[in-house]
């Protein structure tokens, strides 16, 4: 077994936590480390669950004794969120009870630290609520999207949200996004199935054996020279709906990974600062308890303003 050295401390795990795979536990407890870090420090060993070494995909129990390993400064890439922005996230909270939170994001923060980002909306709600024994993420949404994010406030509530999120029914998610163009006809059921491509870490595209992606585009508010989707996704993929837009030939307006550069630099004069997407309407019941939760976030100001400004078809 290493030898202990200094900052070496040892954790029990509580009921709460038990159920979580080791390696996502390590990134929460050691402040949103990146992946390559916590995976570095199993792969040697430095981490032991009741003296044992153990694989990133191990499942904790309740009452094991996790043998946590300092990480050297360089390593940890995160830090503590703006006291502005945790003094903001009350007025954030949509809905809300003993199971679960939906907060209303706001575009520009990503969910949580990495890449870069030493913070990120998980970490504002627990600096917001210290006293809560369980916080994490439910789904994620990207950086610049805006609205409803579910946050789960205990351990079974997670599992069964992932069980709704896995299935892909139940769980009602619908979007506003103004896209580029006149859209023509109606209601659209898109199926594409998307994969990663090269041009970035992150970067998805429609490929031949990709996992396929379903939403539903049906326009609101017909525009000038661009129009205004209601978007519900029946799958959630990595970047779905921009991937489609851009698909079509309607890509969201704002969007720097998949939109018209040229378009999006038209739109940034006309007001546009950021993409035009926002989590706008959720509704599921918990199948842990049988609750039905309904959210609307109200489109944000800057996204409204700019709508109201914009000459009808």
């Amino acid at each position: 077994m290493p030898e202990a050295r200094p900052g070496v401390r040892k954790a029990r795990v509580s009921e709460q936590e038990a159920g979580q795979r080791i390696d996502n536990y390590l990134r929460r407890v050691l402040g949103g480390v990146p992946k390559s870090a916590v995976y570095r420090v199993l792969r040697k060993g430095q981490v032991r669950v009741n003296g044992r070494r153990i694989k990133p995909e191990y499942r904790l129990q309740p009452g094991d004794e996790v043998r946590i390993p300092p990480l050297h400064t360089e390593e940890k890439a995160h830090a503590e969120p703006p006291a502005a922005v945790v003094a903001d996230f009350e007025q954030w909270v949509l809905v809300e009870d003993e199971w679960l939170m939906i907060v209303n994001k706001p575009a520009g923060i990503a969910v949580h630290a990495g890449s870069g980002l030493s913070w990120g909306l998980i970490d504002v709600a627990r600096a917001a609520r210290p006293n809560a024994p369980f916080l994490e993420l439910a789904h994620r949404l990207d950086r610049e999207t805006s609205g409803c994010l579910i946050l789960a406030k205990e351990r079974r509530a997670l599992n069964s949200l992932h069980d709704l999120l896995r299935t892909h029914r139940g769980m009602d998610k619908r979007y506003l996004a103004l896209v580029a163009g006149r859209w023509q006809g109606g209601v659209r059921e898109v199926r594409l199935d998307l994969g990663r491509v090269e041009g970035g870490r992150e970067k998805m595209g429609v490929v031949d054996e990709g996992r396929e992606a379903v939403s539903r585009f049906r326009p609101l508010q017909r525009l000038a020279d661009a129009t205004l989707m209601e978007v519900r996704i029946d799958t959630g993929r990595t970047h779905q709906i921009r991937v489609q837009a851009a698909h079509l030939g309607h890509p969201v307006l704002g969007d720097e990974r998949y939109g018209d550069h040229r378009l999006n630099r038209e739109w940034r004069r006309r007001g546009l600062k950021r993409m035009f997407l926002h989590a706008w309407q959720l509704e599921f019941r918990l199948p842990l308890t049988g609750t039905r939760y309904q959210a609307e976030a109200p489109l944000p100001d800057a996204l409204k303003t700019l709508l109201d400004g914009l000459e009808p078809a």
